[in-house]
């Protein structure tokens, strides 16, 4: 993936505009809301990070490759 497009994006945003944009944040969610939306927006980033890193090999059980014949007591 190339951040091409988002560095083109920030580039043409100034000063000013992020200045009206974290004041729109601020009067829709409030100064109270932010930081749980922060706070849950982290654990969803570190959740996700855990499970790419994650080793699923230790997890899976075992498959056996032992193939076991039924033995039928009544031909013997």
């Amino acid at each position: 993936m190339s951040s091409l497009p988002l560095l083109i994006l920030l580039g043409m945003i100034g000063g000013w505009q992020w200045v009206i944009i974290i004041a729109l944040i601020l009067v829709l969610f409030g100064g109270k809301k932010i930081p749980e939306l922060m706070r849950g927006m982290g654990r969803g980033i570190k959740e996700f990070k855990d499970a790419v890193s994650k080793d699923y090999t230790a997890e899976t059980p075992a498959k056996s490759n032992e193939t076991t014949k039924p033995t039928d007591e009544t031909t013997k």
